[in-house]
Protein backbone atom coordinates (compact mmCIF):
# COMPACT_ATOMS: atom_id res chain seq x y z
CA UNK A 1 0.00 0.00 0.00
CA UNK A 2 1.50 3.24 1.32
CA UNK A 3 5.15 3.51 3.24
CA UNK A 4 5.61 5.75 5.98
CA UNK A 5 7.33 7.94 3.92
CA UNK A 6 4.47 8.75 1.77
CA UNK A 7 2.46 8.90 4.58
CA UNK A 8 4.12 11.29 6.90
CA UNK A 9 4.68 13.28 3.44
CA UNK A 10 0.53 13.66 3.28
CA UNK A 11 0.23 14.56 6.89
CA UNK A 12 3.05 17.42 6.27
CA UNK A 13 1.47 18.65 3.64
CA UNK A 14 -1.83 18.68 4.67
CA UNK A 15 -0.63 20.63 8.12
CA UNK A 16 0.93 22.81 6.34
CA UNK A 17 -2.29 23.97 4.34
CA UNK A 18 -4.33 24.08 7.35
CA UNK A 19 -1.40 26.41 8.89
CA UNK A 20 -1.15 28.90 5.94
CA UNK A 21 -5.02 28.91 5.63
CA UNK A 22 -4.73 29.85 9.66
CA UNK A 23 -2.30 32.37 8.84
CA UNK A 24 -4.46 34.05 5.80
CA UNK A 25 -7.34 34.27 8.08
CA UNK A 26 -4.99 36.30 10.83
CA UNK A 27 -4.08 38.50 7.91
CA UNK A 28 -7.77 38.96 6.40
CA UNK A 29 -9.41 39.67 9.95
CA UNK A 30 -6.76 42.91 10.51
CA UNK A 31 -6.33 43.78 6.79
CA UNK A 32 -9.68 46.71 6.57
CA UNK A 33 -8.69 47.93 10.12
CA UNK A 34 -7.81 51.61 9.95
CA UNK A 35 -5.01 52.64 11.91
CA UNK A 36 -4.93 55.85 11.62
CA UNK A 37 -4.90 57.97 15.02
CA UNK A 38 -4.58 62.03 15.76
CA UNK A 39 -1.17 63.35 17.31
CA UNK A 40 -0.33 66.73 18.65
CA UNK A 41 3.31 68.10 17.43
CA UNK A 42 4.79 71.31 18.52
CA UNK A 43 8.03 72.97 17.83
CA UNK A 44 10.22 74.69 20.03
CA UNK A 45 13.43 76.03 19.75
CA UNK A 46 14.14 76.37 15.90
CA UNK A 47 17.71 77.72 13.99
CA UNK A 48 19.12 77.11 10.56
CA UNK A 49 22.82 77.29 10.43
CA UNK A 50 24.71 77.08 7.06
CA UNK A 51 27.76 74.89 7.38
CA UNK A 52 29.94 72.61 5.35
CA UNK A 53 29.14 69.62 4.43
CA UNK A 54 32.10 67.51 4.78
CA UNK A 55 30.76 63.74 4.29
CA UNK A 56 30.18 64.85 0.49
CA UNK A 57 32.20 67.91 -0.11
CA UNK A 58 33.13 71.29 0.73
CA UNK A 59 30.29 73.44 -0.22
CA UNK A 60 28.02 75.04 2.63
CA UNK A 61 24.59 73.44 2.94
CA UNK A 62 21.84 74.89 5.63
CA UNK A 63 21.13 72.26 8.65
CA UNK A 64 18.22 72.91 11.10
CA UNK A 65 17.80 72.34 14.57
CA UNK A 66 14.96 71.92 16.19
CA UNK A 67 13.26 70.66 19.36
CA UNK A 68 9.70 68.95 19.69
CA UNK A 69 6.80 68.29 21.70
CA UNK A 70 4.72 65.46 21.17
CA UNK A 71 1.62 64.03 22.30
CA UNK A 72 -0.37 60.78 21.33
CA UNK A 73 -1.73 57.64 22.42
CA UNK A 74 -1.47 54.63 20.16
CA UNK A 75 -3.15 51.88 22.52
CA UNK A 76 -5.86 51.12 19.53
CA UNK A 77 -3.29 50.22 16.91
CA UNK A 78 -2.29 47.17 19.21
CA UNK A 79 -4.39 44.33 18.46
CA UNK A 80 -3.88 40.44 18.00
CA UNK A 81 -1.77 40.71 14.92
CA UNK A 82 0.53 43.37 15.57
CA UNK A 83 3.82 42.35 17.01
CA UNK A 84 5.77 46.00 17.84
CA UNK A 85 5.31 49.69 15.98
CA UNK A 86 8.20 51.61 14.08
CA UNK A 87 7.81 55.36 14.49
CA UNK A 88 9.20 57.71 12.52
CA UNK A 89 8.86 61.76 12.36
CA UNK A 90 8.85 63.82 8.81
CA UNK A 91 9.39 66.61 7.71
CA UNK A 92 7.99 67.48 4.27
CA UNK A 93 9.19 70.71 2.30
CA UNK A 94 9.85 72.53 -1.18
CA UNK A 95 13.09 74.17 -2.32
CA UNK A 96 13.67 75.92 -5.55
CA UNK A 97 15.76 72.54 -6.37
CA UNK A 98 12.94 70.01 -5.58
CA UNK A 99 9.61 70.22 -5.15
CA UNK A 100 8.93 67.51 -2.16
CA UNK A 101 11.97 67.21 0.22
CA UNK A 102 11.33 64.36 3.04
CA UNK A 103 13.55 64.32 5.97
CA UNK A 104 13.55 61.73 8.88
CA UNK A 105 13.88 63.45 12.06
CA UNK A 106 13.35 61.08 14.84
CA UNK A 107 11.94 56.99 15.07
CA UNK A 108 11.39 55.01 18.14
CA UNK A 109 10.34 50.94 18.06
CA UNK A 110 7.61 50.32 20.27
CA UNK A 111 6.89 46.63 21.27
CA UNK A 112 3.65 45.24 22.01
CA UNK A 113 3.34 45.79 25.89
CA UNK A 114 5.03 48.94 26.28
CA UNK A 115 3.69 52.52 27.45
CA UNK A 116 1.91 53.16 24.35
CA UNK A 117 0.52 56.80 25.59
CA UNK A 118 3.11 59.14 24.62
CA UNK A 119 3.68 62.67 25.91
CA UNK A 120 7.48 63.75 24.94
CA UNK A 121 8.19 67.24 25.57
CA UNK A 122 11.64 69.09 24.41
CA UNK A 123 12.80 66.53 22.46
CA UNK A 124 15.94 67.03 20.04
CA UNK A 125 16.07 65.70 16.55
CA UNK A 126 17.69 62.09 16.67
CA UNK A 127 19.24 62.69 13.10
CA UNK A 128 20.46 65.80 11.32
CA UNK A 129 18.40 67.96 9.16
CA UNK A 130 20.32 68.37 6.03
CA UNK A 131 19.01 69.86 3.16
CA UNK A 132 21.33 69.42 -0.11
CA UNK A 133 21.45 73.02 -0.77
CA UNK A 134 20.61 76.50 1.14
CA UNK A 135 16.40 75.89 1.44
CA UNK A 136 16.16 75.92 4.42
CA UNK A 137 17.02 79.48 5.21
CA UNK A 138 13.40 81.78 5.36
CA UNK A 139 11.02 78.25 4.35
CA UNK A 140 7.72 79.03 5.97
CA UNK A 141 6.15 75.99 5.02
CA UNK A 142 7.90 72.98 6.61
CA UNK A 143 5.79 70.23 7.77
CA UNK A 144 6.09 67.30 10.72
CA UNK A 145 3.97 64.11 10.41
CA UNK A 146 4.02 61.33 12.34
CA UNK A 147 4.06 57.93 10.50
CA UNK A 148 4.61 54.29 11.27
CA UNK A 149 4.90 51.09 10.38
CA UNK A 150 2.51 48.13 11.71
CA UNK A 151 4.97 44.73 12.48
CA UNK A 152 2.32 42.49 11.66
CA UNK A 153 2.60 38.68 12.78
CA UNK A 154 1.06 37.92 9.17
CA UNK A 155 -0.13 40.13 6.59
CA UNK A 156 1.22 43.32 4.94
CA UNK A 157 3.57 46.12 6.71
CA UNK A 158 1.88 49.21 6.15
CA UNK A 159 3.00 52.90 6.44
CA UNK A 160 0.20 55.15 8.19
CA UNK A 161 0.74 58.49 8.40
CA UNK A 162 -1.19 60.39 11.71
CA UNK A 163 -4.03 62.38 12.04
CA UNK A 164 -2.42 65.89 12.01
CA UNK A 165 0.34 67.63 11.46
CA UNK A 166 2.38 71.10 12.38
CA UNK A 167 3.88 73.32 10.08
CA UNK A 168 6.40 75.96 10.75
CA UNK A 169 9.22 78.17 9.30
CA UNK A 170 13.16 78.07 9.89
CA UNK A 171 14.23 81.93 10.61
CA UNK A 172 15.66 84.34 7.38
CA UNK A 173 18.88 85.00 9.19
CA UNK A 174 21.46 81.86 9.96
CA UNK A 175 22.56 81.28 13.45
CA UNK A 176 26.33 81.93 14.05
CA UNK A 177 28.19 78.75 13.47
CA UNK A 178 30.81 77.30 15.85
CA UNK A 179 34.21 78.25 15.40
Amino acid sequence: MHTVLTRGNATVAYTLSVLACLTFCCFISTVFLDYRVPSNINTGKILVKNVPDYGASREKHDLGFITFDLETNLSTLFNWNVKQLFLFLTAEYRTNNNHLNEVVLWDKIILRGENTALDFKNINTKYYFWDDGNGLRNNKNITLYLSWNIIPNAGLLPTIKSIGSHVFGFPSEYAAAPI
